[in-house]
C-alpha cells in the first residue's frame, strides 16, 4: 500500500474528503504500527473514541488529565471508559492541583505565569505520554473552524516530530458532529473547561508544539 508522505499528503486528503470516519480510521490503521488516540473528554469526544474503538477495540487511548476538569467531565469520562471498554492510560501533572494553585494559581491567558501553568498541567504530561508510547499514527478530534491554526490542517497532517495525525471528523461542524453522536446513541457533555485553552477559539498548545 502507498504510504502517506509530506509530498503526497494533499492527494490523500483530497481522496478522503467525503469518506466516512470509520473508513478513514481503517485506512490509517493499515499505515500504523503504534497508533494511539488522544482525548480530553470534551463535549464531542464520544465520536472519535467510539469510532476508533469500533475499528480497533484495543487501540491505545491517552488522556492527559489536567486536574481542573469539571465534575461533569469526570462523569462523562468514566461513562465512556466503561461503556466503550477503552484501553486507556491517564497521564497527570507531576504536581497536585492544590500545589499548583498555591504556587501559580489559575492564571488567565494574559498572565505571564500562563505558559508555565500550561507546561506543568498539560504539555509535560502529554510529552511524557508520547515518549512512552512512541506513536506513528495519532488520532485526534481536531476540526476545521475551531481555531486559525486548525484551519490550516486537514484530515491528514504531520506533527513536528513526523507523526501522522489523523482527524477523521475534520470536516464536521458542531451540528454535524452532534447529529453523528446522537445517531450512535452516545453522550454529549457541554460542561467542560480547559484551563490551558481558556477561550473557545484559542489553541491549547499541544497542536502548536506537535
Amino acid at each position: 500500500m502507498n504510504q502517506i508522505t509530506p509530498q503526497n499528503i494533499h492527494l490523500f486528503n483530497e481522496n478522503v474528503r467525503f469518506e466516512d470516519p470509520l473508513e478513514i480510521i481503517s485506512f490509517s490503521l493499515e499505515q500504523a504500527k503504534s497508533p494511539l488516540v488522544t482525548t480530553s473528554f470534551g463535549s464531542y469526544s464520544a465520536a472519535l473514541l467510539w469510532a476508533c474503538s469500533k475499528v480497533k477495540k484495543d487501540i491505545q487511548v491517552i488522556w492527559c488529565d489536567t486536574g481542573y476538569n469539571t465534575e461533569a467531565t469526570y462523569k462523562h469520562a468514566n461513562y465512556l471508559i466503561e461503556n466503550l471498554e477503552l484501553n486507556i492510560e491517564i497521564f497527570s501533572p507531576k504536581y497536585t492541583t492544590a500545589y499548583i494553585n498555591s504556587r501559580i494559581g489559575l492564571p488567565n491567558i494574559n498572565n505571564p505565569n500562563h505558559p508555565i501553568f500550561s507546561e506543568k498541567v498539560k504539555l509535560e504530561p502529554f510529552n511524557r505520554a508520547f515518549k512512552k508510547h512512541q506513536p506513528d499514527v495519532w488520532f485526534t478530534n481536531v476540526r476545521k473552524g475551531q481555531t486559525e491554526h486548525r484551519n490550516g490542517l486537514d484530515v491528514f497532517s504531520f506533527s513536528r516530530d513526523g507523526i501522522l495525525k489523523v482527524s477523521p471528523f475534520y470536516h464536521y461542524d458542531d451540528d454535524a458532529l452532534e447529529a453523528y453522536i446522537k445517531n450512535k446513541k452516545l453522550p454529549l457533555e457541554f460542561d467542560y473547561f480547559d484551563p490551558v485553552k481558556a477561550l473557545e477559539n484559542r489553541e491549547c498548545g499541544i497542536h502548536l508544539k506537535h
